[in-house]
């Protein structure tokens, strides 16, 4: 019983890995179908709207709409049915469900300053949905259950004393070795992906470093080995990087074209 369920597990990991973050390109272990994914995003964003209230025809809830088609635009996801929702909370929060549902907080609008503050943050929303970090944490997850429930099953064989410190552990060991890791992974990489969105839409992607500027003034920060984010300096750090990147690639092709032109000019 034991080799058939650490076989499906092993037939479970090596499906899995066979997609690839976009901008990234990092390999991803994602065992949930994207109809599956698709669903629960739909149910769980009708339910959210339902117990919340959701703003309407006002210049902010125009202003969250128009910005997110564009950004959803360059993203160019014809599956997904995108959305777009304000909802009053003082929260200063947003979020994208599987399928482009997205819903930011009235609290984030004291954070967000102008409209490129704003694409910062719907694009950084957008980018988990189009990453597929949600049904990569779910699969994630499962792993982990699976894993826990064998080493239950062989302890309650053998060593049945040993089954509650190893519990104990184990739920430790895969909370702060794993789990919150690759939640600062993921807002890292949603951090990249969203800069290069913006990039893409138009819109001042220097205008991102401000947003995590004014996120991260007034807060204390945490050491962020205990949490899901990654703390401020490391995102600024990490938006500098891409920014760099992107201005590299720009000064990059203009050399190219500028050069192209030359040519043509001396022939």
């Amino acid at each position: 019983m034991f080799k058939k369920i650490l076989l499906l597990c092993l037939l479970l990991l090596f499906s899995g890995c066979n997609s690839k973050a976009p901008i990234t390109n990092r390999d991803q272990f994602i065992i949930i179908s994207q109809s599956q994914e698709l669903a629960l995003g739909e149910q769980s964003y009708e339910e959210v709207l339902k117990k919340s209230k959701v703003i309407k025809n006002t210049k902010d809830a125009k202003r969250v709409k128009t910005i997110g088609k564009n950004i959803a635009r360059v993203a160019n996801i014809p599956s997904y049915k995108w959305e777009f929702n304000l909802i009053e909370n003082k929260s200063k929060n947003a979020f994208c469900l599987p399928g482009g549902k997205v819903a930011v907080y009235t609290g984030i609008l004291d954070i967000a300053k102008n409209d490129d503050q704003l694409a910062t943050v719907i694009s950084h929303e957008i980018a988990h949905a189009l990453a597929r970090h949600g049904a990569e944490r779910m699969s994630s997850g499962l792993v982990t259950q699976s894993v826990q429930f064998i080493g239950n099953i062989i302890l309650s064989s053998n060593h049945s004393h040993l089954l509650s410190s190893f519990n104990m552990a184990y739920g430790l060991g895969s909370t702060y070795g794993v789990m919150l890791p690759y939640g600062r992974l993921q807002e890292n990489e949603a951090d990249e992906i969203g800069v290069h969105l913006m990039y893409k839409a138009g819109y001042n992607i220097h205008e991102a470093l401000k947003f995590w500027e004014n996120m991260s003034k007034g807060e204390k920060e945490q050491n962020e080995f205990f949490s899901t984010h990654p703390s401020s300096k490391t995102r600024i750090d990490n938006i500098k990087r891409v920014i760099k990147e992107i201005e590299n690639e720009e000064k990059r092709l203009g050399k190219l074209y500028n050069n192209e032109i030359l040519g043509k000019k001396i022939h």
